[in-house]
């Protein structure tokens, strides 16, 4: 997919796909909640094969209900969920990942009673991911291969629920806030890894951060919410360019925080 300008309160500008390309992911007039309550409105939004994005915005807009959404986690009011040009929104959450959907949840929702290992078979479906490749992914969990689930720091949980998650081969990786509330050397080797899987051709992924420079730097695309809809969907440089608005949207002091980590980079 080829980007164009910034969007604001309207349709994406993305370049014509040609007939023969199809997204791997896509929402169209979605409307979604928690019972009858309505969290996310009129959401438009569609990933193409191998593509990366970014998902910002202020705490409580709807980040993490769109990827409950998309796992269906949440009511569907209206609207429809596609993966691989399948209406997968009458499917439940198994289903969904056995279509190939991945999900790191925030909660990270590891096992504590099993090793790491145990953590990672569990999960495991054929495909290129397998025990040896996410070892390589992340070296610091291999060395903690035969340790419970409840005995793993807050970062070596997160990298367990990746590897997980990568071990059902997926075709679409969504992450929930992978560096929340972790030291800056783990959110280092973290963003190592992610953009490794970033580029890897054969995975879309989505990411939703607070980071919002992690954001920047993870995907050439970012999306904004605020109040339940997809306020700006374009590309992460011209986003950058005009800090402006974003601060007023995401609601932290983004300007300064961007600054410092040009400055630190």
């Amino acid at each position: 997919m080829k980007l164009r300008r910034m969007s604001e309160c309207g349709q994406p500008t993305w370049g014509r796909r040609s007939v023969a390309e199809r997204p791997i992911l896509e929402l169209d007039r979605v409307c979604a909640g928690f019972g009858e309550t309505v969290v996310l409105e009129d959401i438009h939004f569609a990933l193409d094969p191998g593509e990366s994005v970014s998902v910002i915005g202020r705490n409580g807009v709807g980040k993490s209900t769109l990827l409950s959404t998309i796992m269906g986690q949440t009511t569907l009011h209206e609207g429809t969920i596609r993966l691989g040009g399948i209406d997968v929104g009458h499917l439940k959450s198994h289903q969904r990942v056995a279509s190939g959907l991945g999900y790191v949840p925030q909660e990270r929702e590891i096992f504590p009673s099993l090793t790491v290992c145990e953590n990672l078979t569990v999960a495991a479906r054929s495909g290129k991911f397998t025990l040896g490749r996410v070892a390589e992914l992340f070296p610091h969990l291999r060395e903690r291969w035969t340790h419970l689930g409840s005995h793993l720091s807050g970062g070596e949980q997160q990298m367990l629920a990746i590897g997980r998650a990568l071990l059902a081969n997926p075709s679409v990786l969504l992450m929930d806030e992978p560096s929340e509330g972790l030291a800056p050397l783990i959110v280092s080797e973290l963003q190592r890894a992610i953009h490794a899987l970033r580029d890897d051709s054969a995975l879309a992924v989505v990411l939703v951060e607070q980071n919002s420079h992690l954001a920047f730097e993870f995907s050439e695309r970012c999306i904004v919410m605020n109040r339940g809809r997809i306020v700006r969907d374009g590309v992460s440089s011209d986003l950058r360019a005009d800090l402006a608005p974003l601060d007023r949207l995401v609601g932290v002091d983004v300007m300064t925080a961007t600054r410092n980590s040009d400055i630190h980079a």
